[in-house]
């Protein structure tokens, strides 16, 4: 089930400090979801982004608006 590898994920994330300026870095929920994939979970950008606002263990996701963004 994508939402169990997606809050997996997320934990992860918050164990590896790497991981989480990888995390930090993506410009997008796809690139975030290509990083997950690499790393044997499997979700998407999507998901990821429905997921926004929710809380596993420390980590809150959330969107970011950009300016210019299309909507």
């Amino acid at each position: 089930m994508a939402l169990d590898q997606l809050k997996a994920f997320l934990r992860k994330m918050q164990q590896e400090e790497s991981l989480k300026q990888q995390v930090l870095a993506a410009s997008t929920a796809d690139d975030v979801a290509r990083i997950a994939f690499g790393l044997g979970y499997e979700f998407s950008g999507d998901e990821l982004l429905r997921f926004s606002g929710q809380k596993v263990d420390r980590v809150t996701v959330s969107k970011q608006e950009h300016p210019g963004e299309y909507h």
